[in-house]
């Protein structure tokens, strides 16, 4: 049965750091392309950072690049998304997904304000 399940998301002043994870369970990710998405109130899910299953090569939204990186742990069969400088306008819900499915995680929230 395949889960992926997000972690880490609160409230952070502008300009603080957060680190998500997406625990994984029922594939092993180093197999697939996993990316984040993240829901602001009120606006469509939008892409954030994706992390290809072969050498690692990374994609990131405009917006973000720079300051969030995708990684994974693949002894833990976990992704994670390193969030620095972060911005009022980087709240919302994030969302872990393995692409080319409909795996989704439930999400977890990240409120940037002071």
């Amino acid at each position: 049965q395949v889960q992926l399940a997000e972690s880490g998301g609160a409230l952070v002043q502008p300009g603080g750091s957060l680190r998500l994870s997406c625990a994984v369970s029922g594939f092993t990710i180093s197999n697939y392309m996993m990316s984040w998405y993240r829901q602001a109130p009120g606006k469509e899910r939008e892409f954030v950072a994706r992390i290809f299953s072969s050498g690692g090569l990374t994609n990131y939204r405009d917006s973000v690049k720079g300051r969030f990186t995708i990684s994974r742990d693949n002894d833990k069969n976990t992704l994670y998304l390193q969030m620095t400088s972060l911005k009022p306008e980087d709240t919302a819900v994030y969302y872990c997904k393995k692409d080319g499915s409909d795996y989704w995680g439930q999400g977890t929230q990240v409120t940037v304000s002071s």
